[in-house]
């Protein structure tokens, strides 16, 4: 099959989980998006198995919140453990978020790319190119004209005022913008390893840290039958060295000992170079970069795969108000004044994690061995380790700077609201695809020109549950009113009086 020739409003790169949701909020948006993406099918081995509860949230927004649950476990914690497996510290997580959902969520990636997939073949705008691969595009006056290949070997061009490259860490999108990338000063080879294993498992329903300085380790598990190992590679050892079960019993052993070889089915034994790395531009006129194609991460927080959705999210809404000739002057820019400082800090973060979990030699062994027990009992280090929430984003072309700092650049929380037929819903359906102001009975408001068309939602402090919620977070931060966008960040917010 050739890859029709024609004009789209958004041509995406890459159609991973970011390229679908980024394709997919557009096209709720009512933009017509042609997705080229050069495997013919979703890709089969299982990648990134973590989302927390602000990324299911944006699943929720694409329409497969509900299927995802059916396919999701919820982690019970973090467990440290020395080399020799004895417990340091668990961080045990029991409480879900205000709407219900759990804050970190383990799945097989596999699974949400067929949903969003799915999902996706639903909307007419959608038009997905499977089997294709981008040879190269051009800019110009009316637009991005990018030129593909089909699986026949022939050739066509497609149109569209604008492309966004969501194709991995070897983006070809940023290859032909000679796009650069800081490297923040993390490398290191790990193995990862996934079995199936029907009989289960006799270990803490959580995600395992082994603080091992000679081999750091990770497991998790995934699902009903499915197991997530990483191991840090020696030198001189490689992927090759670990070609079956029998060869991995020496590192996985401690979990599954007594499980006789021919039950455990390997899915996956490959080896990948952590690193820690942020594009130098996320932008270049009408085109842009999401996902691994601007920034990678080591693993340690599970903030990857979610790093990218958060990318697509911030995006597509202000694509879709530009198309519309709806955006504020700058709008476009805010993308990469938000994204990249946010995605940055998220990766330090990862990198801290890890550092201080595996790194260092004997004297950091002995102290971690010390120290990790006592912050178990800690509230405040509990608080750390198990809070999902993300930082803010920076004030800059949409976020006023004059936004109180205790909500400016903040998700508003989400909560339940009664919908149209009185069974609680998600507070972003009730709200839409439009920006939102939120406020407490009695504020002065005004209509405010905006992105997309404004919805108005003035919480009861006596009303259900979920209103409750809102009400006491607007007090407790201090305010009356927020101004929402469609991605939930809160752009403004004040005491009182009218919205300018």
């Amino acid at each position: 099959m050739t890859a029709p020739a024609g004009r789209w409003d958004v041509i995406v790169v890459g159609g991973g989980p970011t390229g679908l949701t980024a394709a997919t909020l557009l096209c709720q948006y009512g933009c017509r998006v042609a997705i080229v993406e050069r495997h013919h099918d979703i890709y089969p081995l299982p990648r990134a198995v973590h989302v927390d509860d602000e990324v299911y949230r944006i699943l929720h927004q694409v329409g497969i919140g509900e299927e995802f649950a059916a396919h999701t476990r919820p982690a019970a914690g973090l467990r440290l453990v020395d080399g020799r497996h004895r417990e340091l510290a668990t961080f045990s997580r029991e409480r879900r978020t205000a709407a219900g959902l759990p804050q970190a969520n383990m799945f097989d990636q596999p699974v949400l790319e067929r949903l969003l997939r799915d999902n996706l073949k639903r909307l007419p705008e959608a038009t997905i190119l499977g089997s294709h691969e981008l040879l190269r595009f051009d800019t110009g006056a009316d637009g991005i004209t990018a030129h593909v290949g089909g699986p026949d070997g022939a050739t066509a061009e497609l149109r569209a005022p604008y492309l966004i490259g969501c194709d991995g860490a070897n983006s070809t999108v940023r290859g032909q913008l000679a796009i650069g990338s800081d490297d923040l000063g993390f490398e290191q080879r790990w193995l990862v390893v996934d079995v199936r294993c029907e009989l289960g498992l006799d270990a803490w329903d959580g995600v395992h840290q082994v603080c091992d300085r000679r081999r750091a380790g990770t497991y998790m598990r995934i699902g009903p039958d499915r197991y997530r190992w990483e191991f840090q590679l020696l030198n001189g050892e490689s992927a090759d060295d670990y070609d079956g079960i029998p060869t991995l019993r020496r590192l996985i052993d401690p979990w599954v000992s007594g499980i006789p070889d021919d039950r455990l089915e390997l899915v996956k034994c490959r080896e990948y170079t952590f690193r820690a790395r942020v594009a130098r531009r996320w932008r270049a006129g009408p085109v842009f970069i999401a996902g691994d194609a601007a920034h990678v991460t080591p693993p340690f927080i599970g903030q990857g795969l979610c790093a990218g959705l958060r990318d697509a999210h911030n995006l597509a809404w202000k694509l879709a108000a530009e198309l519309r000739g709806r955006a504020a002057p700058g709008l476009l820019d805010s993308y990469e004044a938000e994204r990249r400082p946010h995605a940055t800090a998220m990766i330090k973060q990862a990198k801290t994690v890890g550092r201080l979990m595996t790194g260092g030699g004997r004297a950091a062994e002995l102290v971690r061995g010390r120290l990790l027990p006592a912050l178990a009992h800690s509230r405040t280090a509990r608080r750390v380790v198990l809070d999902t929430g993300s930082p803010p984003l920076t004030p800059g072309p949409r976020i006023q700077r004059r936004t109180p700092r205790s909500v400016r650049g903040a998700l508003l929380p989400l909560v339940r609201l009664p919908g149209p037929d009185g069974e609680p819903v998600l507070v972003d359906r009730v709200l839409g695809h439009r920006t939102a102001t939120v406020a407490l009975p009695g504020t002065d408001l005004a209509a405010v020109p905006d992105a997309l068309p404004s919805a108005w939602l003035t919480v009861d402090p006596e009303g259900g549950e979920g209103e409750r919620f809102l009400a006491r977070w607007l007090r407790n931060a201090g305010v009356a009113w927020v101004s929402v966008d469609p991605d939930r960040v809160i752009r403004a917010a004040g005491p009182s009086g009218v919205l300018r």
